[in-house]
């Protein structure tokens, strides 16, 4: 089996693609660059085709290592025979690969090995050819000191046929179909746990069984959290009697005395061996589906968030709000670096609203405030309230935005180092400024899992997980573009081809030489060679420099082909960017090369026609309902302003200006059938909802969209 025909096999990509792709990986190309500079290899492949190149590339080569690895320990044991090994070099997945190892495998002792060391393989091998009804007395002759009596030979021989049934790979894998389609998932309290206060968020799944195929992810990973809380036990199950009928029609071929025995090592073969390593599996696999489709809601969160709108460049004043320990109020300057720092008491206990709000104004004026951030944390509504009543000698914007993870940034080695003299409170309430002039850039500095936007990110799997999440933000990062003279470590780490290491090295060269002026000045960042500035420079902006198209996505080793279009237009190169008259009037298939193609001219050309725009939206002020302040001002039928800020699998969840949010259930969002949440609605979207149901108890808010 070889790379290239796996991947194609499992993409349908075509054969071109896949090759290119490959040689381009094994060059240490990352998926941006490739997918932004190298179409005319690719066969202009996108990010997810590539992404997807990647995944199977790397299950091709664990699955060729796991094949070394069992051809090796065979060998070791003199058992490799050139049909066997051919039949593991020709596995395509590791589950057929296990099965076919599984007779050699180094297991503890078992009863079939006990039963073979007593010298009862021949007897089981009598029985299995099933030609005798003279079971019992051909037994006797495997009577000794171990085995003392007829019925325990033949119990040692039936061990032995046991572990030879659970062997056979078409009985595992008539077993394994007949699960994946049939089997049940069932749950049981744990008597002694039944009123735990914890488990009652557990109680729906106390008696609870459904097909294992038809049980959604979410639904799976919270009974799979509820087992290993200890709050409930989960069994699977199928139709024993049916199983065991298609076993005995495969073995039992007589009605003789040795079928008797055989049918017995086929109950005790199911029940103790197959039942149980096939039940095993299959909750493996569903867990790493339901693993998959949390990971990828995650995923489709966070890539949203991260691309949630930015304020831009202004001069902000941010506040953190809270009640006895006060409102931490920052004020920032254009590019985010904090000017000015104080604590203001305009809630109880203190309740000086008056010196906040003198505070407040006088600050707007001292340092040229154009926009004011909230937090959405305590006392969120009581602050913004008062920053609304205060009369502004000009307009400002109020803004209220997410904390989620800001105390995980503030504590960071990251905060630490930004802000070396200043607490914890300072730099949460810098976070939040930061997060409404441009999110991208200060989500970054936090671990991803943090931000709080998926579902059971805890209970996945975390390498996968945090993979999956490292390839969103590097996908967001580099659409964007970052601006390589304000941007900070955590940012420049995601940029294509830099990573950690060179990004403080970027930093301290700015530190040390002031700022870059081109793009040829990266390359004398120390440690920065060839191919991390061929991978990088064209993620990395420089505004106002010394050429305009640094501040471009057009990659440096294009610059001379922009050079001869303006040249052929007759106008100076700065000139030709931003003149869309010029650009299209350009003929294209006139400079089409070996190399360049269509994909690339086109790519050019619509960043020449608007250089360093911003993808994104620009941010949005938004009003909740002012008479909503807890879940108890809530009724049926209200119609609410909100804003989305989750998306799961069964639904959305809205901020609507209280401390718990509503859920959207996917049967409230649209009168037809919702195949995927994110089609309906995004993240930070905002939206009016109707109140469909209020469990103050269990302080559960049901809501409906309202179109």
């Amino acid at each position: 089996m070889q790379l290239v025909p796996y991947i194609v096999r499992h993409t349908q990509l075509s054969e071109k693609s896949v090759v290119n792709t490959v040689a381009l990986l094994d060059e240490d190309c990352t998926v941006p660059f490739i997918s932004r500079y190298r179409k005319e290899l690719t066969g202009n492949l996108d990010e997810v085709q590539i992404g997807a190149i990647v995944q199977f590339k790397a299950q091709f080569e664990a699955l060729e290592k796991r094949k070394a690895a069992i051809i090796k320990a065979v060998e070791e044991q003199d058992a490799l025979t050139p049909e066997l090994k051919s039949k593991f070099l020709s596995c395509e997945d590791l589950t057929s690969l296990e099965d076919l190892y599984l007779p050699f495998k180094k297991s503890k002792k078992t009863k079939a090995e006990t039963a073979r060391k007593n010298g009862l393989e021949p007897l089981a091998k009598i029985i299995m050819a099933q030609r005798s009804d003279e079971i019992e007395y051909i037994a006797s002759k495997y009577l000794s000191k171990e085995v003392v009596n007829e019925d325990d030979a033949l119990e040692g021989a039936r061990h032995i046929i046991a572990e030879w049934i659970n062997e056979r790979t078409d009985l595992r894998n008539q077993l394994r179909n007949q699960l994946e389609r049939f089997a049940l998932i069932t749950t049981k309290v744990v008597k002694a746990k039944k009123d735990d206060e914890k488990a009652q968020k557990f109680r729906d799944y106390f008696d609870w069984s459904e097909p294992l195929s038809r049980c959604p992810s979410h639904r799976f990973l919270a009974i799979m959290r509820a087992e290993k809380e200890g709050f409930i036990r989960v069994k699977i199950e199928i139709d024993d009697e049916r199983a065991l009928q298609n076993i005995e029609r495969r073995i039992i071929k007589t009605n003789n005395a040795c079928a008797e025995h055989i049918e017995l090592a086929i109950a005790d073969s199911f029940k103790r061996l197959l039942l149980p390593s096939l039940s095993n599996e299959l909750l493996k696999s569903a867990k790493e589906k339901a693993d998959a489709s949390a990971i990828q809601v995650f995923s489709k969160n966070l890539k949203q968030l991260l691309l949630g709108a930015p304020l831009g460049e202004k001069r902000i004043l941010a506040i953190d709000p809270g009640f006895r320990t006060g409102c931490k109020v920052v004020c920032l300057d254009e590019q985010g670096d904090l000017k000015h720092n104080e604590t203001i008491y305009p809630h109880p206990p203190q309740r000086d609203s008056s010196g906040a709000i003198k505070k407040i104004s006088s600050l707007v004026d001292a340092y040229k405030i154009e926009a004011i951030a909230i937090g959405n944390g305590t006392a969120s509504r009581e602050t913004e309230q008062l920053v609304k009543r205060i009369a502004f000698k000009k307009p400002i914007e109020v803004f209220v935005v997410s904390e989620a993870g800001a105390s995980i940034y503030s504590a960071s080695k990251i905060a630490r180092d930004e802000f070396p003299n200043y607490d914890v409170t300072v730099r949460g309430a810098v976070s939040i400024g930061r997060r409404l002039a441009d999110p991208l850039a200060e989500l970054v500095k936090i671990d991803a899992k943090s931000i709080g936007v998926g579902q059971y990110q805890h209970d996945v799997d975390q390498t996968q997980l945090k993979t999956s999440l490292d390839t969103v933000v590097e996908s967001c990062v580099n659409s964007v573009g970052v601006n390589i003279n304000t941007a900070s470590v955590p940012l420049l780490s995601y940029v294509s081809g830099i990573g950690p290491k060179l990004a403080e090295n970027i930093v301290a060269h700015r530190n040390e030489n002031g700022v870059f002026k081109n793009r040829d000045e990266i390359k004398k960042v120390a440690r920065l060679g060839g191919k991390a500035f061929e991978q990088s420079a064209g993620f990395l902006r420089i505004k106002n420099g010394d050429n305009p198209l640094d501040d471009s996505a057009v990659h440096p080793e294009s610059y001379g082909l922009v050079s001869k279009m303006a040249k052929d237009q007759g106008i100076p190169l700065k000139e030709i960017v931003g003149n869309k008259t010029s650009l299209q009037g350009i003929d294209l298939k006139s400079y089409c090369t070996d190399t360049i193609g269509m994909p690339t001219l086109e790519d050019i050309v619509k960043e020449l026609e608007k250089p360093g725009l911003d993808l994104r939206e620009k941010a949005k002020v938004f009003t909740f309902n002012q008479n909503i302040r807890e879940i108890t001002d809530l009724r049926e039928g209200q119609l609410l302003p909100g804003i989305v800020n989750n998306i799961t699998n069964f639904g959305c969840f809205v901020d609507i200006g209280i401390k718990e949010s509503g859920l959207i259930h996917v049967s409230n969002l649209s009168d037809t059938f919702v195949k995927d949440v994110n089609e309906h609605v995004h993240l930070h979207q905002q939206v009016v909802v109707k109140v469909l149901d209020v469990d103050v108890p269990r302080k559960r808010i049901q809501l409906a969209l309202h179109k």
